[in-house]
């Protein structure tokens, strides 16, 4: 892998992994158009991942950090006998809802293999299909009605719905910030705290999944160069930050349609180009 590539595939990832439109889809699309599919693909990719939760943390530094700080208050409120689930405050339920949403996507990771073989299988038939299902569920989102629920007013069958629709988000095309702000959407959350609670959510599932990854591509004998490693996670971020801001200021100017149209139209061309791989027997590359 050159730098050039990995400059690429960084702006790639940084912008599609906040933006509704699948980062792993567009990320399993330039490896198999450009060649650069595989395990160290697979390895590269959770490196970006982890370059983009760095932009994560930067933009709600704020809400994190008070939430870090209320999760350590309510340990010690366990350990002193004076934790109540009934009285608890505002921010120590987001919490709850966090774990919730977080705890349904355990088990998935049991087909953790199954999932990541979308990825680096010849075929972008099934990358298609992804997109035309997040074009269709942030249409859906589109459409409904503007709630007005803020983050901490969310209950654990709204949790458990965000959570699912995350889970889902593994197949690659399958937009995880756009699953998961659909969800929050659909859930009755304001806009804006749709995209907060998304991206806030994101951060167990992008670490654990962006370790795990990395853990395995360690023991594995196809692995990316240092320097593109290197210059892909600091574009991420980079990239990353500006994307997030992007996104909170297409919430307020209600543009989700277009990320719909979007996701729909490359879905379609996806299937076309896959079904003449097919016919061709071999992928086109670039």
């Amino acid at each position: 892998m050159t730098v050039l590539d990995a400059i690429w595939q960084a702006i790639i990832q940084g912008l599609t992994e906040f933006l509704p439109v699948s980062s792993s889809g567009h990320l399993s699309l330039y490896q198999h158009f450009t060649g650069n599919s595989g395990e160290g693909a697979l390895m590269f990719s959770a490196l970006l991942h982890l370059g983009t939760l760095a932009a994560v943390i930067v933009v709600f530094r704020k809400t994190i950090l008070d939430l870090i700080l209320e999760f350590f208050s309510m340990i010690k409120d366990i350990f002193t006998a004076k934790f109540s689930i009934k009285n608890a405050g505002p921010e120590r339920r987001l919490i709850f809802m966090f774990i919730i949403s977080t705890a349904v996507l355990i088990p998935f990771y049991i087909f953790k293999g199954f999932f990541e073989g979308f990825s680096e299988d010849a075929s972008i038939f099934a990358e298609g299909i992804c997109f035309l299902y997040t074009a269709a569920i942030l249409l859906m989102a589109d459409r409904t009605e503007k709630g007005n629920k803020r983050m901490t007013d969310l209950r654990t069958p709204d949790a458990v719905r965000i959570g699912f629709f995350q889970a889902v988000a593994l197949l690659p095309g399958v937009s995880r910030s756009g699953s998961t702000i659909s969800a929050g959407i659909f859930s009755g959350l304001k806009r804006e705290e749709a995209v907060s609670y998304s991206f806030i959510l994101g951060i167990p599932a992008i670490l654990g999944g962006g370790l795990t990854e990395l853990i395995g591509g360690i023991k594995q004998e196809t692995k990316p160069g240092v320097l593109p490693c290197i210059v892909g996670v600091i574009i991420a971020a980079i990239v990353g930050f500006l994307a997030i801001k992007l996104v909170q200021w297409l919430m307020k100017t209600d543009k989700f349609k277009y990320f719909a149209v979007y996701t729909a139209i490359l879905g379609v061309l996806v299937i076309i180009v896959s079904i003449i791989e097919l016919i061709m027997g071999k992928p086109i590359t670039f």
